[in-house]
């Protein structure tokens, strides 16, 4: 006779989520589903089937980062209400003030854009969205017809414009078969260390290569499929690293896309002409229209919608200036004070001395 099987007790994700925010402790977790009520196993049954899931792999959630995911879901959800209220609900505005964790009542966290259901690798204020511009357009008009001649771009503009979020966005969905990576460029760096950032960034496997030569050969070996390399802040790069990154584009087994991006990347890359006459697009991200503003914005968070489009165009005359990042600062301090401001109406006086803390000191 064969032996009859016996049900395997398995524990579910949320319990080991409250085992995590246990410490470990199999204990408080005992007595956390005995509270709950329903069938609830032995304690040592509980120790078997953990010290069991654990001898198998199975990583125990760190219990600092679950607790910091829990907040910030909780900051999410209450910033997301605040978005969503008009000035004048003040009753909304205090509910969602007290619903924020207690040690992030006072400073607005910024939140990955990939988990607002936008492009990864941009951070932005809770409740806010990329938008799509005639900047953004223009620069993935430019990449795409770099990609196609497997050519090189040059994407520039003064600090705050959005020239990296222009070609995340452009990049964030690229043809079957390209691969995108982006180039970290360390701070006054030298061709080995340009050498070590793009092996890096390739995330060869194996150490990184003793000699020169072999770490060429390998870095070549893996450009050899379809890939967009992009570099951002190459304003820093001198001479040499820019002649490094012209041997790779020239390699005859290199099939890549070269997007240098930083502000003053068209003067550096002046420096050396015979990269200069490789870029097949110069593309200028330029400061934000005033007849766009109030479109722009508006659609950039929720919370400008109930601001008018005089104070609006007041607020991109005084302080912004057509600067995107100083509207996502300004956002965030608009956000802090509705959450930590009783019955806060947002109108000219509040807009101004939030303003007067985004404008750099004179």
């Amino acid at each position: 006779m064969e032996r009859r099987p016996r049900a395997r007790l398995e524990l579910s994700d949320q319990v080991w989520e409250v085992l995590a925010q246990a410490g470990g402790n199999v204990a408080v977790l005992h007595r956390h589903l005995t509270a709950a009520g329903g069938e609830v196993p032995s304690l040592a049954s509980l120790y078997r089937v953990v010290h069991r899931d654990l001898e198998a792999g199975r990583v125990l959630p760190d219990r600092v980062v679950v607790r910091r995911e829990r907040e910030e879901e909780l900051t999410r959800q209450a910033l997301a209400d605040l978005a969503l209220a008009s000035p004048g609900q003040g009753d909304v505005t205090r509910e969602a003030a007290l619903r924020l964790p207690r040690s992030k009542s006072r400073v607005a966290p910024a939140v990955s854009v990939a988990e607002s259901g936008s492009v990864a690798g941009v951070a932005l204020p809770a409740g806010a969205r990329l938008v799509e511009t005639s900047s953004v357009r223009a620069v993935a008009e430019a990449v795409g017809q770099a990609m196609a001649a497997e050519g090189a771009v040059c994407v520039f503009g003064d600090p705050g414009r959005g020239k990296t979020a222009a070609v995340r966005m452009a990049l964030s969905e690229v043809p079957a078969g390209w691969k995108v990576t982006w180039v970290p460029v360390p701070v006054r760096p030298s061709v080995a260390g340009m050498r070590r950032a793009v092996f890096d960034a390739l995330a060869l496997p194996g150490r990184f290569p003793h000699t020169s030569a072999l770490a060429d050969a390998a870095v070549a070996g893996a450009l050899g499929e379809a890939r967009v390399l992009v570099v951002d802040e190459a304003q820093r790069l001198p001479v040499p690293c820019l002649e490094y990154l012209q041997s790779l584009w020239d390699h005859p087994g290199t099939r890549i896309t070269l997007v240098l991006c930083g502000a003053g990347t068209e003067r550096a890359l002046s420096r050396l002409p015979q990269l200069a006459s490789r870029i097949g697009a110069w593309q200028e991200v330029p400061r934000l229209a005033t007849a766009e503003v109030t479109a722009v914005v508006t659609c950039f968070h929720p919370l400008w919608r109930t601001v008018s489009a005089e104070d609006l165009t007041w607020i991109d005359q005084t302080s912004t200036h057509g600067t995107l990042r100083t509207w996502a600062a300004l956002t965030t301090h608009l956000q802090n004070a509705l959450l930590t401001t009783a019955d806060a109406a947002v109108d000219r006086a509040l807009l101004g001395r939030l303003c007067q803390r985004v404008a750099p000191p004179l």
